[in-house]
Formats: structure tokens, sequence, C-alpha cells
């Protein structure tokens, strides 16, 4: 069993020195699992090979409409999200890579200049910075400066996610989005299992248990959280297997606004959303998360919140909302927009049986 210091320490040597490549790794948690997106996959195939090689992560956090937008990934490791990232956000964007490991952050800046020639870029838009994701302040992050902060299957190494959330919250814009994707359990761990080093540093001892999750989140500012994607994680080694029992661990993705005036509940206001198309991978058909599909041209009734996302916030300029808060006509019931239930949303995830209120 190791202190909250210890296993920060080990984390730190697991990365840096102990792995050489993703293929060291004992599970499969820390591994993104499915294919990405054409949009982005067009942006993997840009990537150096020593980068690829040294990424660790469980999805692909990269959210749409991101063209000059200033960015942070917290916990960048070798800086291949960046680097994608470094792409979708153009000569007007910047991206910076917040890690704490030495030997991460030299292979992420040894490979920046030859990123920019592949991308055609006069100079580099990307940025690296050794630092701590519970301590943006301490790295130089100021208040209210970015639009988006991503991360890829890191918070969860964090031993303090309640300052996580914090520090992403205040330095997030007024309508800006934490977009990242974790591993998540089903369950508290037991204390001698969550703090087992390797256990730990495998990105599954440090699991966020979602009910503990949405609560922290809120606490801190974050209302409505919205689920983009989950898929179960499948643990191939027996001697871990046997450590965590019957827990089930999920990769997932989420993302939450930066909206200080939304309700903790879902509001019928009587607001109608139309896409009007225009993001890039995201031409005919846009998912907010996995219950809100909207197709060009097709009106959708909305919770206020979903009007608030799609219109305090970068997305405002590709929507165009009907309604405001003037009348109330009390709960909106929410469920899959027509373009999700016709275009395969599915039934509502399990998040959305935890009694939070939300569209998630």
């Amino acid at each position: 069993m190791g202190t909250t210091g210890q296993l920060q320490e080990f984390v730190q040597e697991y990365y840096g020195k102990l792995l050489s490549k993703s293929e060291d790794l004992k599970t499969n948690a820390c591994c993104a699992a499915g294919a990405p997106p054409a949009w982005v996959a067009s942006c993997l195939q840009n990537i150096h090979p020593d980068v690829s090689a040294k990424f660790y992560g469980c999805g692909f956090p990269f959210p749409h409409a991101v063209n000059a937008a200033k960015v942070l990934d917290l916990g960048s490791g070798s800086g291949r999200d960046v680097y994608v990232l470094s792409q979708l956000v153009g000569c007007c964007g910047k991206v910076t890579g917040l890690d704490m490991t030495d030997e991460q952050l030299e292979v992420a800046r040894s490979t920046q200049q030859w990123h920019a020639d592949k991308f055609g870029q006069k100079s580099s838009n990307v940025e690296f910075v050794k630092g701590y994701i519970e301590d943006l302040k301490g790295a130089g992050v100021e208040d209210d400066s970015l639009d988006v902060i991503i991360s890829n299957c890191v918070v969860n190494l964090s031993p303090r996610k309640d300052l996580v959330l914090a520090e992403a919250y205040r330095a997030l814009k007024v309508g800006g989005e934490l977009y990242f994707s974790d591993v998540f359990v089903d369950r508290r761990l037991p204390e001698d299992v969550a703090t087992e080093p390797v256990l730990y540093a495998e990105c599954l001892g440090g699991a966020l248990y979602e009910n503990d999750f949405i609560s922290m989140a809120r606490k801190v500012g974050f209302i409505d959280l919205r689920v983009v994607s989950r898929s179960e994680i499948t643990i191939q080694n027996d001697e871990v297997q046997e450590l965590v029992g019957t827990a089930r661990f999920t990769s997932v993705t989420y993302r939450l606004f930066k909206l200080p005036e939304m309700d903790d509940q879902c509001e019928d206001y009587g607001q109608v959303a139309v896409y009007k198309g225009g993001i890039l991978g995201a031409e005919k058909l846009f998912w907010l998360d996995e219950n809100h599909a909207f197709e060009v041209g097709r009106p959708e009734r909305i919770c206020a919140n979903t009007a608030d996302m799609l219109s305090q916030t970068r997305y405002a300029k590709y929507f165009d909302i009907a309604g405001s808060k003037d009348v109330h006509y009390g709960e909106f019931e929410c469920g899959p927009t027509m373009a999700a239930a016709q275009y395969g949303a599915g039934s509502v995830s399990s998040v959305g049986d935890f009694s939070t209120g939300s569209c998630c």
C-alpha cells in the first residue's frame, strides 16, 4: 500500500522509466478501444512514431469546433493528443501539454519541430510545460484563460481529483469545456486495492466511482455532466483481475461546460435548436452527447441546459436557438433527441440512472 506522495512518485517512475512503450502495460485499461472517427484518424497519421509508441490513453478526447481555440492537455505524456489538436486548432490556436514526467516531456519536445514541418506550420503552435494537474496555477495557467481542457486517462492517476476539477474550472473561460476520457469503476474499491502501486499506475486503482465523480464535479461548479461515449474495459491479466474482484471498469468520455447559470435539473422553456452545419467531422450530424444528436436543418426540442451549451459556448455560431427563458413550462422530460433515436443513440446509459436530474 502506498501513501499519496509515494503513489505519485511511483506513477512518475512507472511512466518515465519502467515503461518504454504502450505494449509494456500489464492491462489494457490505459489503451484506447475501438477506432477513432475519420476526422481524428487523418490527424493521427501525421504523428511521429516515437510519440505514438509511448502513448498511454483510454479514449479519443478530441471535441469538435476547436479551430483557433486555446487548449490545455492535462497529463500530455509523449504529446500525441497535443499534436492531434495542433492540427485542429490551426495557426490561430495554441495547445499546451502539461506533464510531470521528464522522460515523457523529452519525447514530446524532441519532435516539436518535426511536427511543425509535417503540419506545414511556419512556427509551432504547441508548448510543453512541466507541472502537476492538481496545480495549474503553479504551472502558470491563469484564471479564465482557456477555451478547452482535455485529458486522456490521467485524472484517475491523481491523488487529489477534487483539486484537478477545481483547477480546471478556474482556468476555463465562461463557456469553456473540460472534455476528457478516463477509467471509471462501478464501486468504491477497498483501500488496499485502490492504493496498490502497480494497480494504481495501470489506471485501475485510482479509477473514479461515477457517483463520487458527479458529486465532486458539481461541487466545484460543473453543473450538468454529459457522457459522450462509454466502453467496457476487459482486464486481460488474471493476477490483476483477482485483485479487483468483481468490480467493473469502463472507459468514459465526459464533457463538462463552465456555465454557472445552468439549472440543477432539466427545465422546459419551450426552446428548440436547429443545427446549421459547418463543424468539421460533423458536417451533417452533430452529437453533443450520447443522447443529443442534431441533424442539419432538423428542429429539436431541448431543455434549458442544452440550449445554454449550444448558445453560450464556441458552438453558438453553428446553431439557431428559438425561444428564451421568459416562460417556464415545468420539468423537461429529457431523453434522446429525434436524430439520436434515429441514428443510433440506443437507451440511456447507466449514468442516466443516477439521480442527478440532468440530461446526462
